[in-house]
């Protein structure tokens, strides 16, 4: 799907906020088929890019706690 979105954990090292918000603006345009939403969309467009980085955020925290437990 999105070919060029970088892997977010190489290992124990997990990506950085600024990479994980990266990578889910990118997901959010191919989704959206939009690489700057019209002023109309612009606040459905960042609810989901922060949306997005949230479950990645999540997602690796989760990953992390466990691969220590």
């Amino acid at each position: 799907m999105c070919r060029s979105i970088k892997q977010l954990r190489e290992g124990t090292e997990v990506a950085t906020p600024a990479e994980i918000e990266a990578a889910a603006l990118q997901f959010v345009r191919k989704i959206s088929g939009f690489r700057q939403p019209s002023k109309r969309n612009q606040d459905a467009f960042d609810h989901a890019v922060a949306d997005v980085a949230g479950a990645a955020t999540r997602l690796l925290d989760q990953i992390t706690a466990l691969r220590s437990a």
